[in-house]
C-alpha cells in the first residue's frame, strides 16, 4: 500500500495553511488513481463567514481539495518533486454535483481516477465522499506550467 503522511504530501503540494487541504494519502497507485483524505475542523479559516450559523464547507473548497489530491497523483505518476516554479492551474470542470453538505468534524475522502492525459492536459474523475456518503463529483482538468510563463495561455 502506497501511503504519504502531512510531511510527505507537503514535498509535493506547494500549499500551506490555510490552503492545503489533503492530509493524508491512504493509498495511490502511478497512472491510475488514489485515495486521499482532509479532516475537516471548525477551525478552518472558511467557516468563520460560511455561515457562521450553520457552517459548511463551501463547495470551492470541496473541488479545491480534489484538485489537490489529482496533482499529487500527477506528481507522483511523473516520479517528479515540483519545483519552486511549478504551478497546477484549473483548465475545466465539467459535471460537478454537490450532493451532500460537508461539516466541521468530517471526514471527506477523496477517489480521483486519471482519465487521460494528453499534451500536458490532465483529466481526472473525482469523488469526495463523507461516510460513504457522495458530498461532491465532478471531472477536472488541469495543466502544469512554470510560474514564469503563467501568463501563457493552457495549451500553448
Amino acid at each position: 500500500m502506497n501511503t504519504l503522511d502531512i510531511n510527505q504530501i507537503k514535498q509535493y503540494l506547494p500549499h500551506r495553511y490555510p490552503m492545503l487541504l489533503v492530509d493524508r494519502v491512504l493509498d495511490w497507485e502511478s497512472g491510475k488513481r488514489i485515495t486521499a483524505l482532509k479532516n475537516v475542523t471548525v477551525n478552518e479559516e472558511f467557516f468563520n463567514g460560511h455561515f457562521p450559523h450553520k457552517p459548511v464547507m463551501p463547495g470551492v473548497m470541496m473541488i479545491e481539495a480534489l484538485a489537490q489530491t489529482a496533482a499529487l497523483l500527477s506528481f507522483l505518476t511523473m516520479g517528479q518533486k515540483p519545483d519552486e516554479n511549478s504551478v497546477v492551474y484549473f483548465i475545466g470542470i465539467d459535471g460537478a454535483r454537490f450532493k451532500r453538505p460537508v461539516e466541521p468534524g468530517d471526514q471527506i475522502k477523496m477517489d480521483v481516477e486519471i482519465l487521460r492525459c494528453t499534451r500536458g492536459i490532465w483529466k481526472y474523475k473525482a469523488r469526495a465522499s463523507v461516510d460513504g456518503q457522495t458530498a461532491v463529483e465532478a471531472e477536472l482538468m488541469c495543466t502544469m506550467r512554470s510560474a514564469t510563463d503563467a501568463s501563457q495561455p493552457a495549451g500553448q
